[in-house]
């Protein structure tokens, strides 16, 4: 039968009904009934099964063509190119990398950062629409968008907008745009600090205005361009004694209170570190507090301090004290993005709530050197600070902003791939407190360097096998607002078609390569890194630089040294990297809508010039001379992002590792059980447990079922490339085998079929990896902060950027001491995890 079937037609002799006879001029042929019949049984046979074609689930062969037509047209099966035609041949996936690598350099990176990080450019800013108009405008150049007579500039929730988005599965060439959202943000009018004697007059004035130093002339220049204040901080004054909180982590406030000390009507003055420094307000708020004062203290700067013998900026390298760390008091923990639209986009047209992820007393961030001066309020000869003691004297703050609405950019460019519903998003935002060297403008760089070089490979005839989005947002600093509402926005649209978000911020602020990933990208990440060379040591992998240290050396706060030897201990896992917690524009992606995100950069060793943070000082000198001298790091971030990008984009089964992830929740379970009894509490946790072996099981059967669809689909790959006519449709086979078929005939697969049918199970197993953060996302989120949805990690309740795992069970037992709690949190797992195992069952 099937011999009949492959027979060329048009050699063939015709079926009887259409056998020509020679008939007399002007005579007719006279058909007999067998004829007739036979005619009338083959027209009524043809009917049939073209009706059961529309009726029934056996695809046509036009069907298979269009839903699997990425597989024929990303490997140009069928259609060999000609370069003669203008059309370049594809490039093999490791000279493609070779050339993507080798395109980021250290003086593109070095002209985009003075560009960048020499002026201004604070959220909603005139100075941020001119920058994000330049990133349009290299958008255009690399990635050859013909620039439009009309700037494609949309008001977020317009028709314009919502189609530039949505329409990037239709795309046929690179496109790139600007949405306008409008959130609620401050801008600063007055502020002042002073000690008040017991009459009530001002004893002491702080300056909060940082020095300036005219060595460097950035700095010197824009010394007052954005005054010292806090992003989304309340506006109001307060008065009252001054009591000191340590880090204003929840465990100071406990001690603090522990030994007798009253924070009800107070002025609480904190260090920045370890907690994200909303938090730190958020608990003064509940405890009674008038304000809070947070400043940096120069014993978080490791061994590169003046006690040490180093000179501060500008003259040498340890901090300036009058360097001031500017940033958004946002409840973090509670919701990102705008205060006033949780969970929606902020349009222009927005309902509004008040905000309950603000502050509701005022802060002010004060430099080393004033805080110095209120310190001695507080002190007494041998006494620790923590003993709850508040100051004889009051204290003043005062705090004047201009909250409303503003207007923010997020500048977009898309890169269509053959794979339409798949895509993968890179992002970095662009805003700064003030110049931001470090802060975001490195990222910038870095992702400035991954556009030239995606650029290159697509004018050398690349076209990825995926989408490719890329995001610069605006307003990250004021809460991840940027990232947070486009992802509110579009979270349909995310969650059926984004494969990954890959994020820098600061790309390098010092010697420590840092990166933090999703499980399941680990394996990818750290393989890339050995793929990037050492961006300062030859013979050296980017790897490497994991352990690297700065050169600068002196003796370290012992308080301090635990701290950080603890957070270093948590790269001590099988992969070396860590989770992602908050902080940057990851969030949105990973902990609300379950995408597989990663985010990196270089960041502080002991023994490296301190970060000024937000500072006047966080200046294109400081970055030179001290943060990335001959930018290196700026390179090897750009090349391992992109690295990576390109590894997601381009291969056929994703490589998304779902057993290294399951193995990794028994090793959360295995925490809050350790948490438990630390506690000297019981829960039964057996069946979250059992649910989480079980889709370990699953997941291996997934990695056999990923080996054998990738291996299955390159050998018909191989054969259509030796044979591509044979991997292309028929219509002539197509008319006869469908029928055919679909009348019940058992018709043997030809090549064209059978590869269809391998890129078809690629995408399924495709499908299933995607689902696999997605399974963990609930729709009922975290209790007391809903917003945040993932179950297995989300930033800490009291700590903001780092992790917490299983954190609805975790904060069960820390906070609520509750164990029913903790077993009914369990329960929500497990039933997340079981249905994600029947998910990604093959």
């Amino acid at each position: 039968m099937s011999k009949g079937l492959d027979m060329d037609v048009e050699k063939e002799p015709r079926l009887p009904d259409a056998v020509e006879v020679s008939l007399p001029q002007g005579s007719r042929q006279k058909r007999t009934p067998r004829v007739l019949m036979f005619n009338f049984c083959i027209w009524a046979l043809t009917m049939y099964a073209y009706a059961r074609l529309f009726f029934s689930n056996v695809p046509t062969y036009r069907g298979l063509h269009v839903s699997q037509s990425w597989a024929l047209d990303a490997f140009s099966i069928g259609s060999p190119r000609d370069p003669a035609d203008g059309v370049h041949p594809a490039l093999k996936a490791d000279k493609r990398e070779k050339l993507f690598l080798s395109t980021p350099n250290k003086h593109s990176a070095l002209a985009a950062s003075r560009a960048y990080a020499t002026h201004p450019h604070i959220a909603g800013s005139v100075e941020d629409f001119h920058d994000a108009l330049e990133i349009l405008a290299l958008f255009e150049a690399h990635f050859g968008i013909k620039k439009p007579t009309e700037l494609p500039v949309f008001s977020a929730g317009s028709d314009a907008s919502r189609s530039a988005t949505l329409s990037v599965n239709k795309l046929k060439s690179p496109s790139a745009w600007v949405d306008i959202y409008f959130p609620v943000m401050n801008t600063p009018v007055s502020n002042g600090l002073e000690v008040l004697g017991d009459n009530g007059a001002v004893e002491w004035t702080a300056d909060l205005t940082e020095d300036g130093d005219p060595g460097d002339p950035d700095a010197a220049k824009y010394r007052d361009f954005i005054p010292t204040f806090h992003g989304l901080s309340h506006d109001g004054e307060a008065e009252g004694q001054l009591i000191y909180a340590n880090y204003g982590r929840y465990e100071d406030y406990e001690k603090v209170l522990a030994a007798g000390g009253n924070f009800t009507s107070k002025i609480v003055l904190v260090r920045y570190g370890q907690v994200f420094r909303g938090l730190k307000i958020k608990r003064a708020e509940e405890l009674g507090a008038a304000g809070v004062l947070i400043y940096s203290d120069p014993r978080d700067d490791g061994s590169v301090t003046v006690e040490n013998g180093y000179a501060p900026y500008p003259l040498g390298p340890a901090r300036n004290p009058t360097s001031v760390q500017r940033g958004s008091v946002q409840y973090i923990s509670k919701y990102p993005g705008d205060p006033t639209t949780p969970g929606y986009p902020a349009y222009p047209n927005a309902t509004r709530t008040e905000g309950e992820n603000i502050p509701q007393i005022p802060s002010l961030p004060i430099s080393w050197s004033n805080a110095r001066r209120l310190l001695e309020e507080i002190e007494e000869s041998g006494e620790p600070l923590m003993r709850g003691r508040a100051s004889k004297k009051k204290v003043k703050l005062i705090n004047h902003v201009d909250t409303k609405v503003m207007p923010i950019w997020n500048v977009m460019a898309a890169i269509p791939g053959h794979i339409k519903n798949e895509t993968v998003v890179i992002g970095c935002h662009r805003d700064a407190w003030v110049m931001g060297a470090a802060d975001p403008t490195s990222g910038t760089v870095s992702l400035h360097e991954i556009i030239r070089g995606y650029g290159v490979l697509l004018r050398s005839g690349w076209k990825p096998l995926r989408n490719v989005v890329f995001a610069s947002w605006d307003a990250e600093e004021y809460g991840l607002i940027g990232s947070t509402e486009w992802a509110e926005d579009f979270a349909d649209w995310i969650t059926g078609n984004v494969v990954a978000y890959l994020n820098t911020d600061v790309s390098s602020s010092g010697s420590i390569w840092e990166v933090e990933g999703s499980p399941s990208l680990a394996h990818l990440i750290r393989k890339a890194a050995q793929d990037v060379p050492h961006p300062t040591i030859p013979g050296k992998t980017l790897w490497d630089a994991i352990d690297d240290e700065g050169p600068f050396y002196g003796p370290v706060d012992p308080e301090f040294m635990a701290t950080y030897s603890e957070s270093r201990k948590r790269l001590a896992t099988e992969t070396g990297i860590e989770l992602l917690g908050s902080g940057s524009d990851f969030t949105p992606f990973l902990q609300r809508l379950g995408v597989a995100s990663m985010n990196e950069g270089f960041g502080q060793a002991l023994s490296d010039a301190p970060y000024h943070y937000h500072s006047i000082y966080d200046t294109q000198r400081w970055q030179e001379l001290y943060a990335d001298p001959g930018f290196g790091r700026h390179v090897a971030v750009a090349q391992h992002l992109g690295l990576v990008g390109l590894r997601l984009i381009d291969a056929i089964v994703l490589p998304l590792n779902t057993t290294q992830y399951s193995f990794e929740l028994e090793d959360y379970l295995n925490q809050v059980e350790s948490i438990a009894s630390s506690l000297s509490l019981n829960p039964d946790f057996s069946g979250l447990h059992k649910s989480i072996v079980n889709l370990q099981s699953k997941s291996n059967e997934l990695d056999a079922e990923k080996a054998k669809a990738e291996s299955s689909f390159k050998k018909l790959l191989k054969k259509c490339e030796r044979h591509p006519k044979s991997c292309r449709p028929s219509a002539v086979q197509s008319f006869i085998r469908w029928p055919l078929r679909v009348l019940g005939f058992d018709i043997a697969e030809n090549r064209f079929e059978k590869f269809v049918k391998a890129a078809k199970r690629v995408q399924t197993v495709n499908a299933k990896l995607v689902a696999f953060e997605r399974g963990f996302i609930s729709e009922g989120g975290i209790k007391d902060r809903e917003w945040y949805r993932h179950l297995v990690v989300a930033p800490g309740k009291w700590l903001g950027y780092g992790a917490t795992t299983l954190p609805a069970v975790t904060e069960a037992l820390t906070f609520d001491n509750n164990v029913t709690m903790a077993e009914a949190e369990s329960h929500r797992v497990a039933d997340l995890i079981d249905k994600l195992a029947d998910v990604i069952s093959v």
